[in-house]
């Protein structure tokens, strides 16, 4: 998809510089896939202790052995 975005410079050198990239493009979809990223883990966390879960871990190794039997 092709848009015109006016955004800083020196934050698209450094995500460049920070991220080992070539281009600006690759630098907006490098920070874009972070935030993201770093949303979800968020998310995940904020669910602590929220959920109750019934599963030991030796359940959830078996539950796991049981849907893939190769592992």
């Amino acid at each position: 998809m092709r848009t015109t975005l006016s955004i800083r410079e020196e934050l698209l050198e450094e995500v460049k510089t920070l991220s080992g990239v070539k281009t600006k493009k690759e630098a907006v979809e490098r920070a874009l896939e972070e935030f993201i990223r770093r949303r979800r883990a968020k998310r995940l966390i904020d669910l602590e202790g929220k959920i109750e879960l019934s599963l030991t871990l030796g359940g959830l190794i078996e539950r796991r052995r049981k849907d893939v039997p190769d592992r």
